[in-house]
């Protein structure tokens, strides 16, 4: 052993110290990195991380923390997600036992085949389908029979908007009342057809929701499926074959079938809150005349700002219905809304909460179209891209006329965020207080027209969806401007996505960018359960009225002794708030790196898979005694567990 003396060791600690510093400078160079912010991340011995920004607390740091609430929702959110993470089943044992405790039933048959399509294809979270099981957990209140009727037949009316497939022996050998819709669905099932046993399925081919079952009436289906729960020592792992109400393929043997009724009825151009609010409970604020708005509000919004603090909340026709009932299209003067009060097992691509459609993979995030799909053209690093919030679209999301225009939802995202729209007005957003650095309150004579006028590019590319045709009260109204196709809009830090007709298919096109995404919608979707707010996107009220405070947020305004700045109104401004664009990097990079993750074609596979045995199970007439009911091990080398892996 070689022994080094004090100043031997000194010298050799500061050659390898300099060959340390100037590989790192020649990584720098060469990759032509900002690694200014990471930087500040690296904790040398002895020093404290500075919390600046972080929303952390340290005993004796020379920094105040940041108290901003957008800053603390993001430690919220990166804690949940964390939760969510810790959380994930890594083995079929563990799958099919978390099932169980979770659903109190056994898997549905074809799981094992699920589980093992689901692995090969690196599915991030293999128990992350608790929206499918929400979807069709009161169904299971309602005899199977009536439910293949129901599939079978709903198609038959061609004017009701309803598309159907037939799976036969695995094969989908008849499509009735197709269109673009039902051909993409077709070619995503022909994926996975092979497993699937013989079943009916009706698609909703309207861009609108259908299904809306009174409060009372859905607690006692929920009731009733609580009541069936079960999990018998011995199963059969198979589907039953040659069940009735299967339409009838071939007409070899034609049969007098009694059509179950799905009742729908036409609702164009009625208030949806009226339809809207059967379903929501007695107490809730769509039903009470006495609630307090500002209680309602602290549900889901801080009262700094308006920040969403509960995106689902945000969304719920319940709770905020009566906020928005009319300053949103399709709640205030909807196109194409056929409806129904009667449970009716129907596919649908969105749906709002009070909605029982059953939930799968918008056609468009399977199918490919340029409009809606993620190309890495033009979406550089986010150090490069200008510091504004772009948005372009047509006048779609409810029917609109000369009296009613200013209802619309993207009609108010576009004069919120127009600059001579908004000269002269006020709009609340948070400021630094100035004895209190890091902590923030309203402020509420922030003029927003320069502001919008430096970081938002909004507007219509064409009108559509009037009356009269053409849209000629509009002439005076908007600037018509230039499309700005998908891939050129990732030149911008921040993409806000609204409604239109119903959900937004570039949502995920958004996501998968290094920009970030900015959310406001009624609608759900299948994927929303995989997906954080503050920490995949930013969320936003679907009244707007937080868009500045998110905006001075991340682009920062004022300055912290009050003078004059260029997003200033005027040089009386007295906001100020610190620019956090580390924060919105972050976000950024964190949706887009779990977008490519969780949202992939082959999760949209996976997920229909589930969907479909869980849906083929409650068609069956055995479905209390079919499916899987043993412990996993089979799995077990597919796994790569050994037996001292396996407790005793």
């Amino acid at each position: 052993m070689i022994s080094f003396g004090f100043t031997k060791r000194r010298l050799f600690l500061l050659i390898v110290a300099f060959s340390f510093l100037l590989v790192f400078s020649n990584i720098i160079a060469l990759t032509d990195t900002d690694i200014t912010s990471q930087l500040e991340d690296i904790r040398l011995p002895g020093l404290k991380k500075k919390p600046w920004h972080s929303g952390d607390k340290f005993e004796d740091s020379p920094e105040p923390i940041d108290a901003h609430p957008i800053s603390l929702l993001m430690k919220e959110a990166d804690d949940a997600w964390r939760a969510y993470e810790n959380s994930r089943s890594t083995t079929f044992r563990q799958t099919v036992s978390k099932y169980r405790n979770k659903y109190g039933r056994h898997p549905p048959p074809g799981f094992k085949d699920w589980y093992r399509y689901a692995r090969k294809r690196n599915v991030h979270n293999i128990d992350d389908f608790e929206q499918i099981m929400d979807d069709l957990r009161p169904f299971w209140a309602i005899e199977p029979h009536i439910l293949r009727n129901l599939a079978a037949n709903m198609a038959s009316d061609t004017d009701q908007g309803v598309s159907s497939l037939h799976i036969r022996n695995h094969k989908i050998v008849k499509e009735v009342n197709g269109n673009w819709r039902l051909e993409t669905l077709v070619s995503l099932v022909k994926k996975i057809v092979k497993y699937l046993p013989d079943m009916d399925i009706a698609m909703n081919r309207l861009d609108q929701p259908r299904v809306v079952v009174e409060w009372e009436v859905m607690q006692e289906l929920l009731r009733k499926e609580l009541d069936t729960r079960q999990t018998p020592p011995e199963t059969i792992d198979e589907f039953t074959s040659n069940m009735s109400n299967l339409l009838n393929i071939t007409n070899e043997q034609p049969e007098e079938v009694t059509k179950e009724d799905p009742e729908w009825y036409a609702a164009p151009g009625k208030q949806y809150m009226e339809i809207a609010r059967t379903a929501c409970p007695p107490e809730s604020h769509a039903q009470s005349n006495d609630s307090d708005i500002a209680d309602v509000e602290s549900t889901y919004k801080n009262r700094l700002g308006g920040i969403v603090t509960n995106f689902n909340l945000s969304s719920d026709l319940c709770t905020v219905g009566p906020e928005i009932q009319d300053k949103h299209g399709f709640l205030y003067s909807s196109s194409s809304v056929v409806a129904t009060k009667r449970l009716v097992p129907i596919f649908g691509e969105c749906k709002v909460n009070v909605n029982s459609d059953i939930l799968f993979p918008a056609n468009m995030y399977w199918k490919h179209d340029e409009r809606y799909d993620y190309k890495s053209v033009n979406d550089d690093k986010w150090e490069n891209k200008r510091d504004i919030m772009v948005w372009r679209g047509v006048t779609s999301g409810g029917t609109q006329n000369e009296n009613n225009w200013q209802r619309m939802h993207r009609q108010r995202l576009v004069m919120i965020a127009n600059s001579t729209e908004m000269e002269g007005k006020e709009v609340r957003i948070l400021t630094e207080q100035p004895e209190k650095r890091g902590e923030y309150e309203n402020y509420r004579q922030f003029h927003p027209s320069t502001f919008a006028k430096n970081h938002t590019d909004v507007g219509f590319t064409e009108t559509w969806g009037c009356i009269p045709d053409g849209c000629p009260f509009y002439k005076d109204v908007w600037t018509l401007k230039d499309m700005i196709d998908l891939p050129d809009q990732f030149r911008y830090k921040f993409l806000v996505d609204v409604d239109g007709h119903s959900f937004s298919g570039r949502w995920r096109a958004f996501l998968e960018s290094k920009s970030l995404g900015i959310k406001a919608t009624i609608f759900r979707e299948w994927h929303d359960s995989r997906l954080f707010a503050w920490r995949h996107f930013v969320p936003m009220d679907n009244r707007y009225d937080d868009l500045y405070t998110l905006l001075t947020y991340f682009l920062g305004v004022g300055s912290p002794l009050g003078q004059h700045s260029p997003d200033s109104g005027s040089a009386a401004e007295k906001a100020y708030v610190a620019r956090h664009d580390v924060e919105g990097k972050r976000i950024a990079d964190q949706g887009s790196e779990w977008a490519k993750k969780v949202l992939r074609r082959d999760d949209i596979e996976v997920y229909m898979f589930r969907l479909l045995i869980e849906y083929a199970r409650i068609l069956d007439d055995n479905r209390d005694r079919i499916g899987y009911s043993g412990d996993g091990s089979e799995l077990d080398k597919y796994d790569g567990i050994t037996n001292k892996d396996v407790p005793h």
